[in-house]
């Protein structure tokens, strides 16, 4: 299999001195995916729970709701120079889904960045099976600036590369329940995701997602279409972000250090969130 971590001797320089030592890097390779033996797109990810990935891409296409709608996934053959499997392919059987809005997203995609557009919103309220505006959901402000510090204590391979995104998911008690880590955000949600699915757990009402970067148009999809009701990043959201999450009635909270955050949409979620 395929490792997460990749080692590489390096020149240090350090106070006008050099010196050659080993450093450890975040992999990044190419994972095709394949619906029915059928290409559908590729990505480029770090190794490590690409089942739970290719899951979590097929419910942000729209194309799966339930764990009964992906009855199996494997991977397939691909081979490198010496003929050994690099387990860069998977396969997944979907039935019953939809292949609607999955239709124009036969591409390459950068672990930088998914498909982010405005094309999409009409797409996401129509493909949604759960409405997250009507979450009960409600979070205390002390216990949601303790969750960085939760989620950053679980993030094994950054700590020895310094280099991965990392999601998250957490119940109402602010309890760690998933984290996964990638070379992109938008997978590290889509492992989430995807694992939340394969334990029959979708919708994931009541619960929070947070990411360790920004909180792009894609992840307040993908969060969505999960039903998830509280989106939070430790960075900022984009423009597109905050409308979307507004229409969809999802909390966007963004900027969460330390004791402070800003909540671009839906503040009610969050006890006492005015009175700062």
């Amino acid at each position: 299999m395929a490792r997460a971590t990749v080692r590489r001797r390096v020149v240090r320089l350090r106070d006008g001195a050099q010196g050659v030592r080993p450093d450890a890097l975040a992999a990044e390779e190419p994972l095709e995916i394949r619906v029915g033996g059928e290409p559908l797109t590729v990505t480029m990810r770090t190794p490590g729970h690409d089942f739970d990935l290719v899951a979590g891409f097929l419910v942000g296409e729209g194309m799966v709701t339930g764990a009964e709608q992906l009855p199996a996934l494997r991977y397939c053959a691909g081979t490198d120079a010496e003929g050994a499997n690099t387990y860069n392919v998977v396969d997944a059987t979907v039935r019953g889904g939809s292949t609607a809005l999955s239709a124009h997203r036969n591409l390459l995609m950068t672990s930088a960045c998914g498909l982010c557009g405005r094309d999409t919103v009409d797409a996401v309220r129509t493909h949604s099976r759960w409405s997250v505006a009507e979450d009960g959901l409600t979070v205390d402000q002390e216990l949601l600036y303790a969750l960085p510090d939760r989620l950053r204590a679980a993030q094994r391979t950054f700590e020895s590369t310094g280099g991965l995104h990392a999601a998250g998911l957490f119940d109402a008690r602010g309890e760690l329940l998933c984290v996964r880590e990638d070379v992109g955000r938008h997978n590290a949600v889509d492992k989430v995701v995807g694992w939340a699915l394969r334990e029959g757990r979708l919708p994931l009402t009541g619960h929070l997602l947070l990411v360790s970067g920004r909180a792009s148009f894609e992840l307040t999809q993908k969060a969505a279409l999960a039903g998830v009701p509280l989106l939070a990043a430790v960075s900022a959201p984009s423009s597109l972000a905050v409308e979307l999450a507004e229409e969809l009635g999802l909390t966007l909270v963004g900027f969460l250090r330390g004791r402070s955050a800003n909540v671009y949409a839906r503040a009610d979620r969050i006890s006492s969130a005015g009175s700062a």
